[in-house]
């Protein structure tokens, strides 16, 4: 069952099993143990129905959403129950009576008002109905008085049992529920965040496209007219970052679809040609085995810019420029992690995913793992920051490699 109300059903699934031993046992003991010559037939085809009620309500399929007229329906057939075992077995002077307000409690703690009120009516017309049509107790071995005293201890300690399970459980629910909800509403607004900066970056990208052509020209002039080898090799290198500068800028550009311009998927082997490019003062380690020509999405290409970047600071910082690279498949899943040489993180500030626009880097934006973390978060994928051994630390993800099925 799904739905705000589906946790209820269960627990009234639950207890109404507990309803049926219950009234089993019961009817064994007044009968056997306490003489009281009971009509069985109609007893014993009351506890058959809710059993088979019960039963169906487990085994059939779970429908799509639940409604609060669905639980009000399942409480009746309780009242509806209680109403004809009390009826059969000395009505308003039966102690058991008093468990009408148990069904009223449950809906009271679960159900809107005017369901609640209504599952009260119906308990007051079942209770008002034992009352005018039920059967006399018959007699026993035991005298009115003393069965009646034993009925009432009985009842309160059922019902302790019950409003105690069910509030347990149903607080639980609840909890859960505000997590969720929680976690949705700190997503939502890290969301609107991405969508403004992917908004005004879009913009930004067509203003910066004419003046970054205008310099790619200006260095291939100056590398055709210069001639110090020195000059011609700078002039190459500047190129290049222009170039690459360029092709940042319209993919910020084009539009969001993987088949967009600009949305090319590259290889891990082209994501670290250009980071080489941009950093060529760190010192990069990679495993021998890394899966270079595997296809990443552009997302997963950024996320992997990000995270060496972010080590790369970290370690220069610390005065150790080296970043650890560690890249391997395991099934269907993409592992990868880097490791940097700097001083460590914070681990009660260390928390994934960060604050949009908050950095703990003095020069920060503190964009990159906000974006990161959203990435992972549309892969259905997880990332993760620990301590590495000796100094510095160790940021990982982990991604499905086969493609999603999109759910409508």
């Amino acid at each position: 069952m799904t739905g705000p109300d589906a946790p209820f059903l269960r627990t009234l699934c639950s207890l109404r099993w507990l309803a049926v031993a219950g009234q089993a046992a019961t009817i064994l003991v007044a009968t056997w143990v306490l003489g009281l010559p009971l009509p069985q037939l109609p007893l014993w085809s009351g506890v058959a129905v809710l059993a088979v009620f019960n039963l169906y309500t487990q085994l059939r399929p779970e429908p799509a959403d639940t409604a609060p007229l669905t639980a009000f329906g399942h409480i009746l057939v309780d009242v509806i129950i209680l109403t004809w075992m009390v009826s059969w077995s000395g009505g308003i002077a039966n102690p058991f009576g008093s468990l009408f307000l148990i069904l009223i409690a449950l809906a009271a703690f679960a159900l809107p008002l005017r369901w609640a009120l209504a599952v009260a009516s119906a308990c007051l017309l079942g209770y008002a109905a034992s009352g005018l049509f039920g059967q006399p107790l018959p007699a026993g071995y035991f005298n009115a008085l003393d069965l009646n005293r034993w009925g009432v201890i009985a009842t309160f300690l059922l019902s302790a049992a019950v409003v105690l399970i069910f509030s347990t459980r149903l607080a639980i629910a609840l909890r859960e529920r505000e997590l969720e909800l929680s976690a949705l509403r700190e997503r939502f607004a890290r969301n609107e965040g991405i969508v403004a900066l992917a908004t005004h970056a879009a913009s930004v990208a067509h203003e910066l496209n004419t003046p970054l052509a205008t310099m790619t020209l200006l260095a291939d002039d100056v590398a055709e007219r210069s001639e110090e080898p020195e000059v011609r090799e700078d002039m190459e290198t500047l190129r290049e970052l222009l170039v690459q500068c360029r092709e940042r800028v319209l993919a910020l550009a084009a539009p969001a679809s993987n088949d967009g311009p600009g949305r090319a998927h590259s290889t891990a082997q082209q994501v670290l040609e250009q980071w080489r490019l941009v950093r060529p003062t760190i010192d990069l380690h990679r495993n021998d085995d890394a899966p270079l020509r595997l296809p990443l999405d552009p997302g997963v290409g950024h996320l992997l810019m990000v995270l060496l970047n972010n080590a790369a600071d970290a370690g220069e910082q610390a005065g150790r420029p080296r970043v650890d690279l560690s890249l391997r498949i395991e099934g269907d899943d993409l592992i990868g992690e880097v490791r940097d040489y700097g001083h460590g993180f914070n681990a009660r500030a260390a928390v994934l995913p960060g604050k949009l626009f908050g950095s703990s880097k003095s020069e920060g934006m503190g964009v990159g793992l906000a974006l990161s973390h959203a990435t992972i978060e549309r892969l259905d994928g997880e990332m993760w920051m620990r301590p590495a051994q000796g100094a510095g630390s160790r940021v990982g993800f982990r991604l499905p490699l086969a493609p999603r099925e999109e759910t409508p």
